[in-house]
């Protein structure tokens, strides 16, 4: 049975809750125009429905030590699925690891780490990344800064 489409209401609720997911039920109801008892149903529903993944704080990773950005294309010897599984677990399996992709066109994968420093970088690629079985190819690429950065998903065409 396909969900029904997210009025305008629940749609304010979701940009609310992108934007500070720590409102409390009174607040976002009356930011949402609603009154909190048929607020929180609506959240409820979101919630049930999927739409609502999880609720996270964002850290400052330059207060936390961790200055480099990094973005690193990994090439595999073989495209077969075994081989494809066996590096995305060993992927999630590093703490540096903030992002991973399966991709297409000239690398496999790209990876996005944080790391403090050059050194921590090549302690990831040399003592981690290349130690992957599978692993044929890696090219790394540094953030020199971080132009725009955003979590929410764009809700405003759904309208």
């Amino acid at each position: 049975m396909q969900e029904p489409p997210l009025d305008d209401i629940n749609i304010r609720i979701l940009e609310e809750l992108q934007r500070n997911a720590c409102l409390t039920n009174v607040e976002l109801a009356a930011r949402v125009h609603l009154s909190p008892s048929p607020c929180l149903a609506r959240v409820r529903a979101l919630e049930q429905r999927g739409l609502i993944k999880e609720r996270v704080t964002l850290l400052n990773p330059q207060k936390l030590g961790l200055n480099v950005n990094v973005f690193i294309h990994v090439s595999l010897e073989r495209q077969a699925r075994e081989g494809l599984d066996a590096f995305e677990r060993a992927i999630r399996a590093l703490p540096n690891v903030m992002e991973c992709y399966l991709m297409t066109g000239d690398a496999d994968y790209l990876i996005r780490a944080l790391v403090s420093d050059v050194q921590a970088l090549e302690r990831l690629i040399v003592d981690e990344i290349t130690r992957i079985p599978g692993v044929a190819n890696i090219r790394s690429s540094f953030a020199l800064k971080q132009v725009m950065y955003d979590t929410a998903v764009p809700l405003r065409n759904m309208r």
